[in-house]
C-alpha cells in the first residue's frame, strides 16, 4: 500500500519548525503498520532535518553555525536576485537535506527518544512550504 499527501507549513522566517506531530498524524491514518515513511521538500532554500527535539539550543547552535560558514551578503556569490539570503538559503539546502526516510514500526515513526523531523527554513522572510510524504507499507 501506498499513500501519499502534501503538508503545508507556513514559516515566520529563518529558523526550524517541528514538522513531528504532523508526520505522525499522516503515518497514523495511513494505517500502515510497517514501512516507510519518506519526507521531501518541494523548494530549494529550505530543509529537512533530524534533530534534537528536548533541547532548542541544538537549533540554536546549528543555526549560529551555519551562519558563519554560509554568511548572507557574502559579496562571492552572483546569485542576489532575492535578496542577500538567496544564495545562501540555497546552499544551506544543497548541505543539507531535502529529503529523509524514517521506519514505520507499528503504526509510527521509529525515531529515537530525542530525535525530532523538522523543517529548516533558510530565508529570513516567511513561506508557505510544501512537504510530501510518501508512506508506504503494509
Amino acid at each position: 500500500m501506498i499513500k501519499q499527501q502534501t503538508l503545508q507549513i507556513q514559516t515566520r522566517g529563518r529558523g526550524t519548525y517541528d514538522i513531528s506531530r504532523q508526520v505522525e498524524r499522516i503515518v497514523h491514518e495511513s494505517a500502515v503498520r510497517n514501512g516507510l515513511c519518506h519526507l521531501f521538500i518541494q523548494h530549494t532554500s529550505a530543509s529537512l532535518i533530524l534533530c534534537e527535539n528536548a533541547d532548542p539550543s541544538v537549533r540554536d547552535d546549528l543555526e549560529v553555525f551555519m551562519a558563519r560558514l554560509i554568511p548572507d551578503g557574502d559579496p562571492t556569490f552572483e546569485h542576489t536576485q532575492e535578496g542577500p539570503d538567496d544564495m545562501p538559503a540555497h546552499l544551506r539546502s544543497i548541505l543539507t537535506n531535502m529529503d529523509l526516510t524514517l521506519p514505520i514500526s507499528n503504526g509510527r515513526c521509529a525515531l529515537g527518544t530525542w530525535q525530532g523531523i523538522f523543517l529548516w527554513e533558510h530565508r529570513t522572510h516567511p513561506h508557505q512550504r510544501q512537504v510530501i510524504a510518501t508512506i508506504q507499507g503494509g
